[in-house]
């Protein structure tokens, strides 16, 4: 019998790439589901801390913020309401940036043994953040009961800003997976990065308290639009949504993205060399 080389090798045009990850789709599922039952199977506080995490965040800013600093809410909408309605978001960014960018790293095994397409594993890690998120939005539920806060019709708009926190962090996860490998200082940056946007990022207060001089400047930072509509969704009239500022972060939300994957696709053909 004749020996002969099997060579499996990516789609090498665009259209091949996406049909090998609608091929690979059951790996996709399979992948976050694992990463969902690592998170909370016996575990003693694990869907508990999802919702503990937030608010012991949330005390914290609503008296250093509210009771210290006097900084002004959104309206007439309670404090504790502003600062969650933030809050929500950013974890949800940046917990999916830190999973997606430590994914590669973390199943370098599967990445030397077998082919599929590398974007898979940052995608699928970001699923149990969202997870984390649908448990913490329990929390946001019983405040809005608690301080009779009715959304309006703006809560339709909920899943675009989700779209774009979750855009946002896949193309940066995607950015920083691939440098991850090739360069292993990035997962000490990674927790920094995080840190970082945080305090520059409106969580722990509303934008308007940016002065307009600056308000598209402070719009560079993609967050920023994420988490005014978010509020707006949530709050309604009481919440005002800076637009040239929210069109600038979509904006930036989609090219962060598309360069992110264009870096990643340029970068995974190296992967299980260098991993």
């Amino acid at each position: 019998m004749d020996e002969y080389d099997l060579v499996i090798e990516a789609g090498k045009t665009r259209q091949q790439y996406w049909l090998d990850l609608w091929r690979y789709r059951e790996l996709f599922l399979f992948m976050a589901w694992r990463d969902i039952l690592v998170r909370y199977k016996q575990t003693v506080i694990g869907v508990v801390w999802s919702v503990l995490r937030p608010l012991l965040v949330l005390v914290v800013f609503t008296v250093l913020f509210d009771k210290i600093a006097r900084l002004p809410s959104e309206g007439d909408a309670p404090y504790p309401i502003l600062v969650l309605a933030a809050l929500l978001p950013w974890q949800l960014f940046s917990g999916a940036l830190t999973e997606s960018s430590n994914s590669l790293i973390i199943n370098a095994g599967m990445i030397t043994k077998v082919y599929f397409p590398r974007v898979i594993m940052p995608a699928s890690a970001i699923i149990v953040c969202f997870v984390d998120f649908l448990i913490s939005f329990v929390l946001l539920l019983l405040l809005m009961v608690w301080y009779h806060v009715v959304p309006g019709w703006h809560i339709l708009a909920l899943p675009v800003f989700l779209a774009l926190a979750v855009l946002s962090a896949l193309g940066g996860g995607l950015w920083l997976s691939a440098l991850n490998v090739k360069y292993r200082d990035f997962r000490l940056i990674i927790p920094f990065i995080v840190q970082f946007g945080l305090y520059v990022s409106p969580v722990g207060f509303s934008s308007n308290v940016i002065p307009d001089k600056w308000r598209l400047l402070y719009s560079l930072n993609p967050m920023v639009g994420v988490i005014d509509g978010f509020r707006w969704s949530i709050l309604g009239k009481a919440a005002t949504i800076y637009w040239p500022g929210f069109l600038l972060s979509l904006v930036l939300c989609v090219v962060f993205f598309w360069a992110g994957f264009a870096y990643f696709r340029k970068a995974e053909k190296g992967f299980a060399d260098v991993i």
